[in-house]
């Protein structure tokens, strides 16, 4: 294999945070020596994350082998997944927002016909649902664990509880069709064909698509790490991707 040298796209300051966790971490646990520094360990992660490279790239570029390669990038995972906030976080920043915007989105996976639960009727393809809340800039809050993409966006919503928190809260919470049927402070466009719409309804409608647009740009930011592109690991390990990602965002962030 060959290698040569690369970049990866990822603010400094999430490179500094991620490794400042692994420096705390091996000294908790007592680790004296490792192939990699907890700098080189910290830049592994990210290329994996951010760019999407295999193990084998990875153990390529890094002069270490697939299973250690692996090993680093699990342990970061993890201890990135751990910071990552809550719905109860999210609905605490978002409550001094003016408003926030719901939407799900379907984190792609190599899938057989055969696993069902797996394949979304909307996108006619396998992969897990992810729900992103968005503040009103569109900026990303949060991200909810990952469900099989079978499962509906409302359906995914209630199962989070984030239907619940954002009405507890008083927080308004605009969202799509999809979402059709959520009560509490979730609004939804008028249903029916554009042409039965009245006037009045089809001008609310186009506000509402305006304000909603901005929460793709969360979706975006979310898929801005190429791993989440194309997901070819066990589903169980998902949702720990999603929140090391998010940790990484809101960190490069601040």
């Amino acid at each position: 294999m060959f290698v040569y040298p690369s970049g990866v796209d990822v603010s400094s300051s999430a490179l500094r945070f991620l490794t400042q966790q692994l420096r705390r971490h091996r000294r908790a646990i007592g680790s004296r020596w490792r192939r990699l520094s907890a700098g080189r360990q910290a830049l592994l992660t990210l290329a994996h994350l951010r760019v999407g490279h295999t193990y084998a790239q990875l153990a390529a570029g890094f002069g270490v082998g697939t299973t250690t390669a692996y090993r680093y990038v699990a342990e970061a995972v993890e201890l990135l997944a751990a910071l990552a906030p809550g719905l109860g976080d999210a609905v605490q920043v978002a409550s001094v927002k003016a408003f926030v915007i719901l939407d799900g989105t379907l984190l792609p996976i190599d899938r057989i016909a055969a696993d069902r639960p797996f394949f979304s009727g909307k996108h006619k393809r396998h992969g897990m649902n992810v729900q992103v809340i968005a503040d009103p800039f569109g900026r990303l809050l949060w991200a909810s664990p990952a469900l099989p993409g079978a499962v509906h966006d409302i359906r995914a919503a209630r199962e989070h509880g984030i239907l619940d928190a954002l009405t507890d809260a008083d927080i308004p919470c605009w969202a799509d069709k999809a979402y059709r049927g959520a009560s509490g402070t979730v609004r939804t466009p008028h249903w029916g064909r554009w042409e039965t719409l009245s006037a009045g309804q089809k001008a609310v409608n186009r506000s509402h698509a305006k304000i909603r647009a901005l929460g793709e740009q969360a979706v975006a930011t979310l898929k801005s790490w190429r791993l989440l592109r194309k997901l070819r690991c066990s589903t169980t390990r998902i949702t720990k991707l999603v929140q090391a990602v998010l940790t990484l965002h809101l960190t490069s962030s601040e």
